[in-house]
């Protein structure tokens, strides 16, 4: 089961986890009309006392961090950083306005947000790390099938970081069900009742044996798993559908295009045919819960020579015990057999592990937010 921090936020306050609760008859409830976003809370520190320095000594809320640490979780000194926090931000905003609920940009500005998730993360003890899910639901009391001119609620709490795909190689089923197109439910916002895509997709995978579905949209073009983007490489060019491929634009999609670029690694968004998938010679799914995760197999074909990843969760069992708290299991090799053959894959999954240890000074300048000291 997955471990919950006891502190949530709920109402503009501090409460119990157990008391952030809205009605049965609110509209979050009835029509699954709420928005969210998930980021990482990073822990660094080291056994010298060492931290990440932005030069200034001012905590700014945008970011700006830089410096080049060791980790050890267990040192009494520690510093917290959010991931990329304003995009966060910007994602709730943007879900919102396309839903609808008018009344969250209104009441919340990016300063107040911060604020916010400042005194979530200082109400709990984070020695890990964490993911936080902040949630906009609104609460008004069975008012229809409507979003403007509602009351909302913020809800934030911080739970345990685990990865929601195998991190050694996963293996994917093409969804019997097809992604819900932009027409209907819009992929790029991130609402709670348009999870049920995601939920049928995964199920029908599980079902089958494997760990996740791949979607593809009403014209059979590849979209995305249940929860994260997919990326594949051939000849040595990275490819990813694009952004009106009935997709989420993903956070993280977004650090790696741009992490690519930094690389100088070559980056197309396109549409992408289902046996693309198959020729691939590289294949990784990535997201804030899916991190950066290579891909083995894809309806029982090899991804590449075969070597480059492992066997996802032995056979497909459905229950996933991996833990990513310790920040080497992000930068772990790919392929331990010839890890040529999967050498883009590991080199972002090794740029990943230095901007979650702190270790990247131009990542972190841009990337993370200092939340505290201890």
């Amino acid at each position: 089961m997955t471990k919950i921090h006891p502190q949530a936020y709920f109402g503009n306050v501090i409460v119990p986890f157990d008391s952030a609760n809205v009605s049965i008859a609110s509209s979050a409830v009835l029509y699954g009309l709420s928005v969210y976003t998930v980021f990482p809370i990073i822990v660094v520190g080291d056994n010298n006392g060492d931290s990440i320095d932005d030069g200034d000594g001012v905590d700014d809320g945008e970011g700006g961090s830089n410096g080049s640490n060791a980790v050890d979780l267990e040192d009494t000194h520690k510093e917290l950083f959010v991931f990329r926090l304003h995009d966060h931000y910007i994602r709730l905003v943007n879900s919102a306005k396309i839903i609808g609920i008018d009344m969250f940009e209104k009441e919340w500005n990016f300063e107040k947000f911060t604020t916010a998730v400042k005194e979530l993360i200082q109400a709990n003890t984070i020695n890990e790390l964490s993911f936080v899910r902040a949630t906009i639901h609104v609460t008004d009391l069975v008012p229809g099938t409507r979003s403007r001119g509602l009351a909302t609620t913020l809800s934030m709490f911080i739970y345990e970081a685990n990865p929601i795909i195998p991190q050694n190689g996963a293996r994917l089923k093409t969804s019997v069900w097809r992604r819900v197109p932009d027409s209907s439910i819009p992929s790029r916002a991130k609402v709670n009742g348009a999870y049920i895509n995601s939920v049928l997709g995964k199920q029908d995978a599980i079902d089958s044996g494997y760990d996740d579905c791949l979607f593809l949209d009403i014209q059979g073009q590849v979209c995305e798993l249940s929860a994260a983007n997919i990326f594949m490489v051939r000849d040595g060019v990275l490819i990813t559908p694009n952004q009106t491929s009935d997709i989420l634009e993903g956070i993280n999609r977004k650090t790696v295009i741009e992490i690519a670029h930094q690389l100088q690694i070559p980056v197309i968004e396109r549409e992408v045919d289902l046996t693309e998938i198959y020729i691939a010679d590289e294949l990784f799914a990535c997201g804030t819960s899916a991190f950066i995760a290579p891909i083995a197999e894809v309806d029982k074909r090899k991804i590449g020579n075969g070597e480059n990843y492992g066997n996802g969760r032995n056979g497909g069992n459905s229950r996933n015990d991996e833990k990513s708290s310790d920040i080497a299991t992000l930068g772990a090799t790919v392929n331990t057999v010839n890890t040529i053959n999967a050498a883009i894959t590991q080199k972002i999954k090794e740029v990943y592990a230095e901007i979650f240890s702190g270790k990247n000074k131009e990542y972190n300048e841009r990337y993370l937010t200092r939340i505290m000291s201890a």
